[in-house]
């Protein structure tokens, strides 16, 4: 027998009145091996409807798996989006510059742009920092592949015959709505899932939220389902992954098939809404924390999804952008906490000045290959994208045997190990202690390809395991002072005087000091996620940005930006803002206004 539950979708509540069905067994009746049933099951007459529980045979997936074969090829263009894909292919300088070098990289401190020089903008950028207002639209542009790639299979009927392939394009979709959210706030969430051609509604960054974390549970009570099909639906599905799937080391290298590491990939991205949101909501921050690590998170390397240049064939864009454009060099604040820590990328990643540098004040001319040497964060921009022209070229970049096979990921095993760490030290069930789990995430943070670390494919010295112990013995920061030897910003004190070892007699601030500063060196070169962090814990301790005046007028001197502004030009899409975005926001559409969840307020 059936009943069918009328309810609200608690997730949306505040957002809009849902009423949808959720059709359940009866109590004995045989459900799924650890089906829960949650609130957030079946959402009728939306995109994230899975009814999951009906009987479906091989023939019907096989049907829907033909006429849907296009469609899954286009989602498949839309992963490589994820992480700065561009026309269909895989991630490329153009687009990975746009979503990321030439802001967040700079907000969240790892990288600067070396020079002004962009024939797709106005010269009106005038530091590292700031540039102008037509690279707001770059972060975001990563999230809108994605949602145009996955939103047209998600809302076709047809993929209810396959409920598991749509559900890890759900998931994905959801991966970079929070992405999204945690970048400008407030946008056209649901609309945008629904594949609306005229999305008009802007929803709080907290409604966001709540229906991720919802469309989350549906998605693995589906994959957990999966176990109950048949065996003819299942080669199905097998086959769908086997032939789309671009995201994950497991299939090539490692033998895993199956639906597990999506399970964890979305329990994963559930611990970092929690850890996200945990200074406004603590409470439910804590039940979706352990409600996500007792369903499983990412635990071993085979299980990290991402975009993989050694599975799929490609050199990490950063390669170009850096080395051969000469458009991106490393921040002093990261060279300065690196070498306050003896960190191993001082030795094998960032590479010493690459030309000398003439000091002005000294009067002395640094030679090449002296020093490694960033710039600050919002000085003046030099012009042009050669030496000859721009002395700043000469700071140091990154070295692309190191960096070329780099991972491009969605969730790393390192995030999840510090996301658990954090968890312990606020005394949350995380399945073990801080200790463990915030030496384990050091153990996991290498930039180099996991399999090809295993391997041996990179030389010893190129990889963090060669230097890995006497790094996690350091027990204080070595004093360093960062000299710009162009004099673009005074000689600066390191702001790092924590240092690696673990210490169970350190205060819980300084505990969460040292995991958030091991999980931004973890987190490069992902700085999106990087400068959430940065925002939400004011950690790591960075240098203070230079010339901030040269934003929009609101950062105070001294702070970061806190979000990207809304890039539309449009008139009828500044209406839209005005009227849903602002008040969703709660601010002004300014760098200085802050999100949901960054709150000036302790970390305890």
């Amino acid at each position: 027998m059936k009943k069918t539950i009328f309810y609200m979708a608690l997730a949306c509540a505040a957002s809009f009145s849902l009423q949808s069905c959720l059709d359940f067994d009866e109590p004995g009746d045989e459900l799924g091996a650890n089906e829960v049933i949650t609130d957030g099951d079946v959402f009728q007459n939306r995109a994230d409807s899975l009814n999951y529980r009906r009987e479906i045979s091989g023939e019907t997936a096989q049907k829907a798996y033909t006429q849907l074969e296009t469609a899954l090829q286009q989602c498949k263009t839309g992963i490589y989006g994820m992480r700065g894909g561009k026309d269909g292919g895989v991630p490329e300088a153009h687009s990975y510059q746009y979503q990321y070098s030439l802001e967040t990289d700079a907000y969240a401190g790892y990288l600067v742009v070396s020079h002004k020089d962009f024939p797709y903008a106005n010269a009106t950028q005038l530091s590292t920092y700031n540039y102008c207002e037509q690279f707001n639209g770059g972060p975001l542009g990563g999230y809108g592949i994605a949602k145009n790639a996955f939103a047209p299979f998600i809302n076709n009927p047809k993929s209810e015959d396959i409920p598991e392939i749509k559900a890890i394009y759900l998931l994905y979709y959801s991966l970079m709505a929070q992405e999204c959210a945690d970048l400008s706030g407030p946008f056209t969430y649901t609309e945008d899932k629904n594949n609306s051609e005229d999305p008009t509604v802007y929803e709080p960054v907290r409604d966001i939220y709540y229906d991720i974390e919802a469309t989350l549970d549906t998605c693995i009570n589906c994959f957990r389902y999966y176990e109950n099909r048949p065996e003819e639906y299942k080669a199905v599905i097998d086959q769908i992954l086997m032939s789309n799937e671009a995201d994950g080391l497991g299939m090539y290298f490692y033998g895993t098939t199956g639906l597990e590491n999506y399970i964890r990939l979305a329990n994963s991205l559930k611990l970092r809404l929690a850890m996200h949101m945990v200074k406004v909501e603590p409470e439910t921050a804590k039940k979706w924390a352990e409600e996500a690590v007792a369903g499983g998170v990412v635990e071993k390397v085979e299980q990290q999804q991402g975009i993989f240049p050694t599975v799929i064939g490609f050199t990490h864009p950063l390669v170009e952008i850096a080395n051969t454009w000469n458009d991106t060099r490393l921040c002093a604040s990261f060279e300065s906490m690196l070498m306050s820590l003896d960190h191993p990328y001082t030795k094998y990643l960032f590479k010493k000045n690459g030309n000398p540098i003439p000091d002005p004040t000294t009067g002395v001319t640094i030679p090449a290959d002296s020093m490694i040497v960033g710039m600050r964060a919002g000085v003046r921009v030099g012009t042009g994208q050669a030496y000859s022209g721009n002395t700043q070229l000469a700071y140091s970049s990154m070295s692309t045997d190191v960096i070329s096979s780099s991972p491009l990921y969605f969730i790393s095993l390192a995030e999840v190990n510090f996301l658990r760490a954090e968890g312990a030290i606020r005394g949350w069930n995380m399945g073990g202690d801080a200790k463990t789990f915030y030496e384990e995430g050091i153990r996991y943070s290498y930039i180099e390809d996991p399999y090809y670390a295993q391997e041996g494919y990179y030389s010893p010295e190129n990889t963090l395991a060669y230097y890995l112990e006497d790094y996690m013995n350091v027990e204080a920061a070595k004093p360093y002072v960062q000299h710009d030897p162009l004099g673009q910003g005074a000689d600066w004190e390191s702001l790092t005087k924590i240092g690696v070892k673990w210490n169970d007699g350190d205060s819980q601030e300084t505990k969460l000091e040292k995991i958030i500063t091991q999980k931004y060196i973890a987190l490069f070169p992902n700085s999106q996620e990087a400068w959430t962090e940065l925002r939400r814990t004011g950690y790591p301790k960075i240098f203070p940005v230079l010339n901030t005046a040269d934003g929009d007028g609101s950062i105070r001197q001294g702070d970061l930006i806190r979000r990207i502004p809304w890039a539309s030009t449009d008139p009828q899409q500044q209406q839209y803002i005005k009227e849903t975005g602002l008040p969703a926001l709660g601010g002004d559409d300014f760098q200085a206004t802050r999100l949901w969840w960054d709150v000036d307020a302790p970390n305890f």
